[in-house]
């Protein structure tokens, strides 16, 4: 379907959610692609304070700038994100996204694969080593899971129970993820459109 008329019959709001290096960003990208939408990554945000190219220090590293762990800094984007979904046809990959996405959209995707199978993924894609990947990815959950407890009240990885599809990626390839989604997408269009 052509992007101008996708545009003008359609709200499509895609949340992609999950643990850290369990590749929402790389699946966010292809569903957005396929499904003509713009995506907002709200982690590329936080990432960007600070310089390395290993992008599971990165996430690790901007978590103790200052910024990391402030309250009204986060609040804004999640707010952020709030705002843009209001608009429609957006697909947005963020940690807190099934939550504040709840009432908006139909498509909460949660994304979940075993630490060890995030930690190899994540080392290959940033040319370090297993272990020391899965020492920062542990560190980094645990700081999250912490610090959103803290600025919100509740540990992200519940927000798996509000997910509207709950896709394990490991034993899947990334296409053979994203297509689930696309699938699930497209059919919860169709059953809304007469």
């Amino acid at each position: 379907m052509p992007l101008k008329r996708r545009q003008a019959c359609r709200w499509t709001v895609v949340a992609i959610s999950g643990p850290p290096a369990v590749g929402t960003t790389s699946v966010a990208k292809l569903v957005a692609k396929r499904l003509h939408l713009p995506l907002l990554v709200v982690g590329r945000l936080q990432k960007k304070l600070v310089r390395t190219r290993n992008e599971s220090r990165a996430a690790l590293l901007s978590w103790r700038t200052r910024y990391g762990s402030d309250r009204r800094t986060h609040m804004e984007r999640d707010l952020m994100q709030v705002e843009r979904a209001g608009r429609g046809d957006v697909v947005i990959c963020s940690k807190l996204a099934l939550h504040f996405l709840k009432k908006i959209t139909p498509y909460k995707i949660w994304l979940t694969a075993p630490l060890r199978v995030r930690a190899e993924r994540a080392a290959e894609r940033d040319g370090t080593g297993v272990r020391e990947t899965l020492k920062e990815i542990s560190e980094r959950q645990a700081i999250e899971r912490r610090e959103w407890k803290r600025i919100y009240g509740f540990d992200y990885f519940q927000q798996r129970r509000i997910a509207d599809l709950v896709i394990d990626s490991s034993k899947l390839t990334l296409k053979q993820t994203v297509d689930k989604i696309v699938k699930f997408v497209r059919a919860g269009e169709k059953s809304r459109h007469y």
